[in-house]
């Protein structure tokens, strides 16, 4: 796909690799709706990114304010060609100390808002798969966590392996219809992420920027190719 005028959805877009997703989006001369919850933040990104960048308050959890997100996106540009799925939440703890609202909140947002999401940009593209014979492409941000199960992130692992599976299955569902579903499994990062999950990232970890060059990479490639799966790891963690 061109990303020169295209329309795209990021979530969880106000910091870490949400925030490069956008500039990157915006490099290759698109057109980003990003959503998150904190409008502060997304206000001083759009200060950063310019008026390619439109902050865009919502909770992902909340199917309401999903469903208005992507009307107002949909409403304002006529069309929609990229969702990347990259809200998420960790909280880690054994499984015999983690609180019932700390295991739900992880499924809400990393399972149930990349499903609200998904169903919210399906009809849209799949008219433009009519029109057009291409509908779009969606990304989503799982982890290594979705992956292979570590001691203390139960919790977070249950929903990215479920993304994993969502993933999947709407790859197959959906590539009739011209969309692309791709699944990101990024390891250790350079971002805030730890600090809110409680966990220790690699001391050598990844780049969030070198991450978000690989989602372009996924996004930009023919219409015909269809890369379903990416994992990404640091090569030497350690240092």
């Amino acid at each position: 796909m061109k990303l020169t005028n295209a329309v795209a959805i990021v979530t969880g877009a106000s910091r870490g690799l949400g925030a490069h997703f956008s500039e990157q989006l915006i490099e290759r001369g698109a057109m980003v709706y990003g959503l998150a919850r904190s409008t502060d933040a997304l206000d001083s990104l759009r200060e950063k990114l310019g008026e390619q960048f439109h902050p865009v308050t919502c909770d992902v959890t909340n199917e309401a304010d999903v469903q208005a997100a992507f009307d107002r996106a949909v409403d304002e540009q006529g069309r929609l060609d990229v969702l990347i799925n990259n809200a998420g939440y960790g909280q880690f703890g054994r499984v015999d100390e983690l609180t019932a609202e700390e295991w739900e909140d992880q499924q809400s947002t990393n399972v149930h808002g990349v499903f609200l999401c998904t169903r919210a940009a399906v009809p849209t593209m799949k008219e433009q798969n009519a029109e057009n014979g291409f509908g779009g492409h969606i990304v989503n941000i799982a982890s290594v966590a979705g992956l292979v199960g570590n001691p203390s992130i139960s919790a977070y692992n249950a929903s990215k392996f479920a993304v994993r599976g969502f993933s999947d299955a709407t790859m197959k569902e959906l590539r009739e219809d011209g969309i692309k579903v791709s699944c990101i499994y990024p390891g250790s990062t350079q971002t805030h992420f730890s600090d809110v999950a409680g966990s220790n990232i690699a001391p050598n970890p990844m780049q969030p920027e070198d991450v978000a060059a690989t989602v372009m990479h996924v996004l930009e490639g023919p219409d015909n190719y269809l890369i379903s799966e990416v994992v990404m790891r640091p090569l030497r963690p350690r240092g």
